[in-house]
């Protein structure tokens, strides 16, 4: 194929997987007030599964610091189209989310046919892996960091005169970032893997700049939490258990 011909094609996959996106996010939009109400501002309610788990864990461990405060956080809407552009964007991420897997099958179609058979072998179930690691990052950031930092902000006064009264938009950015973020960062192990593959990396070379990879796990954990070390660590934590596996993959890679 020409380099024209490689674009045309990327074109059409590009396409469907926009209107994979489209589909889903019309979907989502039936149901965006029991979306909104439920999944989005779950975390602002007192009664959030997450907060009730914590609080049976602690009972059971005799750790009170796991029953967390109420919630004290209300939300105003100061733009005249803000809560329909609010659902719009709404409906636009939890259908990327829904349709993730689609659309990295999509693109990896494309990239499929320029990889050698050896290479094809080694990246079976790619589709799959990276799936499940992307939602396993959603669901660990929605159902324990956004509540932990939802939470810590919702408590955090300066003075008992000044009520904690948020724009709907700065609290969906703060929840809608750090889900998505993670979801991405999760996909550390098979990158790892495949530029072990590529022969760019080694377990070695991790082992020995560890306290390196560390400092960078840091700062991206810092980047995509808010300015809060206990919402920092909480991000920090499994994406150092990750790079611990990585480096397992990385040398299971190498010995293959």
């Amino acid at each position: 194929m020409s380099f024209l011909d490689h674009i045309e094609d990327l074109r059409w996959h590009i396409i469907r997987s926009l209107i994979a996106l489209m589909v889903a996010a019309i979907a989502i939009f039936v149901k965006i007030d029991w979306i909104f109400d439920k999944i989005i501002l779950g975390p602002a309610h007192n009664d959030f599964v997450s907060y009730k788990f914590f609080c049976s864990l602690g009972q059971f461990f005799h750790i009170p610091s796991f029953c967390l405060d109420q919630v004290n956080m209300s939300f105003q809407n100061t733009q005249v189209a803000g809560q329909f552009l609010m659902a719009m964007s709404v409906s636009v991420m939890v259908g990327f989310i829904v349709s993730f897997p689609y659309i990295f099958w999509e693109f990896w179609k494309f990239i499929k046919p320029a990889l050698k058979p050896t290479e094809l072998k080694y990246a079976r179930g790619i589709v799959f892996w990276c799936s499940i690691l992307f939602f396993t990052g959603v669901v660990f950031s929605y159902y324990i960091v956004v509540p932990y930092t939802i939470n810590f902000f919702g408590n955090y006064h300066l003075s008992s005169m000044i009520p904690n009264i948020v724009k709907i938009d700065d609290y969906y950015q703060t929840i809608s970032t750090l889900i998505v973020a993670m979801g991405i960062v999760f996909e550390l192990p098979v990158v790892v893997y495949f530029l072990t593959r590529l022969g760019i990396i080694t377990p070695a070379f991790l082992r020995k700049q560890r306290r390196v990879c560390i400092l960078v796990l840091f700062v991206i954990a810092e980047i995509i939490t808010p300015p809060d070390l206990f919402s920092c660590l909480l991000v920090f934590i499994p994406l150092y258990f990750l790079f611990e596996i990585s480096i397992l993959l990385s040398a299971r890679a190498v010995k293959r």
